[in-house]
């Protein structure tokens, strides 16, 4: 039976407290995800979809709520403790890429290991080995700005490896992509899933995409209103 890595309990997420124009964006979110599950959490822009993801990746605090993360509460736990629940846990890819300018692939996928304080002949090891796991090896020493975006989706996703996290969050990963270039990335996160284990919460507005997964959970208007299995469940 696998265990829950992720498990919220009546999530409310509040911004602009005490003042007239307070802002309720989650409003009782009540989830949890299970070890080498492969979520996707659906919903329209402004349905609080982006707000939950920070909540999950310990990005953000709720303001009411119980949250554990991997046997970890992160209601209770210190900001230095949460940093490191997100270098070691958690990998996460964006829509924007989020990929250090100036810099190329190899070292941006080393980055969350020079945190980890990993010793550089290993990190240079690892980071091969990711690049060439996305089907990047011939791009190692290119900078972001000479990549495509599915380059650079890929470099991302190898990049949010790095520390051999147990869940990956993924924020609209092929939301600035082509049909076909957002087609590879999907590949990429089945084949994570199936032969690395790896939970995967995929954030996304595409009903298509969603399908994919094993289970689906719909939220709108800050709250949760369905869940039912994906294709792949």
């Amino acid at each position: 039976m696998s265990r829950e890595v992720i498990e919220l309990k009546d999530i409310y997420k509040r911004f602009y407290i005490g003042t007239p124009n307070e802002l309720e964006v989650l409003k009782g979110i009540s989830l949890t995800v299970k070890e080498g599950e492969f979520v996707a959490i659906v919903g329209a822009s402004g349905s609080g979809k982006s707000t939950l993801m920070n909540i999950i990746g310990a990005l953000d605090r709720p303001t009411e709520g119980e949250y554990i993360l991997d046997g970890v509460d992160v209601i209770a736990a210190k900001d230095s403790e949460l940093s490191r629940i997100r270098n070691r846990k958690i990998g996460f890819v964006f829509q924007t890429y989020n990929l250090i300018a100036r810099t190329d692939a190899i070292r941006n996928v080393e980055m969350p290991m020079l945190y980890a304080g990993t010793p550089m002949g290993e990190r240079l090891k690892k980071a091969k080995e990711l690049l060439t796991l996305v089907g990047m090896e011939e791009r190692m020493r290119h900078l972001p700005e000479e990549l495509s975006g599915g380059q650079k989706q890929r470099v991302a996703i190898a990049r949010a490896m790095a520390n051999d996290p147990a869940i990956i969050l993924a924020d609209e990963p092929t939301g600035a992509l082509d049909s076909v270039t957002g087609r590879m990335v999907m590949d990429l996160f089945h084949k994570l899933h199936k032969e690395e284990g790896k939970t995967i919460v995929l954030i996304t507005h595409s009903p298509e995409l969603a399908e994919e997964t094993q289970r689906i959970v719909t939220i709108k208007d800050g709250r949760i209103i369905g869940e039912r299995e994906g294709r792949d469940g």
